[in-house]
């Protein structure tokens, strides 16, 4: 019901001037109605008691009449013309690689009984729900109790990601507790690095009353936002595998974080809707994020298409006629491609297609792009920055570059680096950077792109430095220090049996559980001091 009440609260019209027609849909039957009337028409001349006698031949009028039909296909086209929406498009470049971190409570507090079998296992199958929904999108994992691991860095690999989420335990943190403000800061670290904002769910049973505050003043400042999935009951439960109760859910902590801007759900137990929740807050924070010039909406106009052509065939009933040349002229304004739906084509007309009796071309491209058949739709799109896209998705850079030069929005101008960059030209893609951040100052992807091309310039300029030195040149003496004897006669064979053996040993000693090994990995890292 809520999502009907956000759609609802989402409707609006794109193009809304098209329901000025709606006037001359109400006018046109009151209009032929009134051309009709012969009592109006004499009234005036002859007087109404002799009018009713002259009268004759008058017979009782249709409920339906050809200029009803036409009114209302006039109000239909009108409708699907003005763009009835409430429904975001996914924007082309990033939603598809909307970044998300699921950081794991594995707390000992995990291991309680209240959901079946444990909080921590219902826990690993709502990841794999999520990867699922997923479908492909880059995630990574992280694990948290008293300090915050790295699992598995950003991946579109559900297999990998769903091996490590298997083999989290909580025995394997080296730190007891539980610290959300520093889950959250190090994660958010490293999420600042990608060029999409990205997300980071918490699957908890809990955060810390203490931990409230510090992440409300995170939520008004930070870039990545912030979902808790808590996990668990009211009442708590004893903990599986050892004494001890664990405490429920803290119902007032959970309204303080809900009170102070972080989105919050609990677990349910008989469906996904709690997966589907999170996915579209991953997505909406995706959208919320982009630039207004990118925001599209889904224009759902065109399905009235089909009841206008049913009402249409009513016209070749017997007994009905109907002005050609006003209907034709109608049909041709109707008709006509729209300044702000169809863009100006850079690229050779295309041979007419029977699709174009029920879809624009931006739409015909549309389906082609979403069941990945970039390059074809490339050649159906008319919106230049769609055309792009699509050829950036098929490899094909030149062309990608060729559509984004028509485009002067700072998107267009940063798509277009990319495209160059893709190619090559760092030397090209660097004004492109420079012209979005003259637009759109301290734009963290344009800034971090221009210090990459920068960065591959200087470092071509190194290899072709190096290239210039001859590599076959041998030493005319080598030299050994008094303190180093010279290597034994066949010492090269001697080290690489060593090596051989110690990469025999390296591999005898990984052959074991995920869960040893990340084990192992958080231990080392706690003693080095690293996330």
């Amino acid at each position: 019901m809520s999502a009907y009440f956000e759609a609802l609260a989402e409707f609006h019209f794109l193009r809304p001037w098209w329901l000025l027609v709606l006037l001359a849909a109400i006018w046109l039957p009151w209009a032929v109605r009134r051309r009709g009337d012969i009592r109006r028409r004499w009234r005036g001349v002859i007087a109404p008691h002799l009018l009713n006698a002259l009268v004759v031949g008058e017979t009782r009028e249709r409920a339906l009449r050809p200029v009803h039909l036409s009114a209302l296909l006039l109000a239909l086209g009108a409708i699907a013309l003005a763009g009835p929406t409430w429904e975001r498009e996914r924007p082309p470049f990033p939603s598809d690689k909307a970044p998300l971190v699921i950081a794991v409570d594995l707390s000992p507090t995990m291991d309680a009984i209240d959901v079946t079998p444990t909080r921590l296992e219902r826990a690993k199958l709502k990841i794999k729900a999520l990867l699922a929904r997923r479908d492909g999108g880059r995630t990574a994992i992280y694990a948290y109790a008293g300090s915050t691991h790295l699992v598995l860095p950003l991946t579109d690999d559900p297999t990998l990601l769903q091996t490590f989420a298997d083999a989290l335990q909580t025995r394997i943190m080296p730190v007891p507790g539980k610290d959300t403000v520093l889950a959250v800061r190090t994660i958010d670290a490293a999420l600042k690095k990608e060029t999409v904002p990205g997300t980071i769910l918490l699957l908890t049973d809990g955060v810390e009353p203490a931990a409230v505050e510090p992440l409300h003043a995170y939520a008004r400042s930070a870039r990545t936002q912030v979902v808790v999935l808590a996990i668990g009951t009211a009442d708590g439960g004893p903990l599986r595998g050892r004494d001890g109760t664990a405490p429920g859910l803290d119902s007032a902590t959970l309204h303080a974080l809900r009170a102070a801007d972080i989105d919050v759900a609990t677990l349910t137990p008989d469906g996904d809707a709690d997966v589907a929740w999170v996915q579209r807050h991953v997505r909406q924070h995706v959208e919320q994020a982009a630039s207004p010039d990118t925001v599209r909406w889904h224009d759902v106009g065109w399905p009235l298409t089909i009841p206008i052509a049913l009402l249409a065939l009513l016209w070749f009933r017997k007994g009905w006629t109907i002005r050609w040349i006003v209907g034709i002229g109608a049909a041709v304004v109707l008709a006509a491609p729209q300044a702000d739906l169809r863009a100006q084509s850079t690229t050779a007309p295309r041979a007419w297609r029977m699709a174009d009796l029920w879809l624009t071309h931006d739409q015909q491209g549309r389906r082609a792009f979403e069941q990945g058949k970039s390059a074809e739709a490339a050649t159906q799109f008319d919106d230049p920055m769609w055309r792009g896209v699509s050829w950036y998705r098929a490899g094909k850079f030149a062309e990608a570059a060729r559509e984004f030069e028509h485009i002067s929005s700072p998107d267009g101008h940063f798509n277009l680096g990319n495209a160059l960059a893709k190619q090559g030209k760092y030397q090209d893609a660097i004004p492109q950077y420079r012209l979005v951040l003259q637009q759109r100052p301290g734009w963290a992807p344009a800034q971090r792109n221009l210090a990459l091309m920068q960065e591959l310039i200087e470092r071509q300029k190194q290899n072709e430095k190096h290239d210039e030195e001859a590599p076959d040149i041998k030493p005319d003496q080598i030299q050994y220090d008094a303190s180093t004897p010279p290597p034994p006669p066949g010492g090269d064979k001697m080290q690489k049996g060593l090596a051989q053996q110690n990469a025999e040993m390296w591999m005898r000693a990984i052959q074991t559980s995920p869960t040893e090994l990340l084990a192992r990995k958080f231990a080392l890292q706690r003693q080095q001091g690293k996330p």
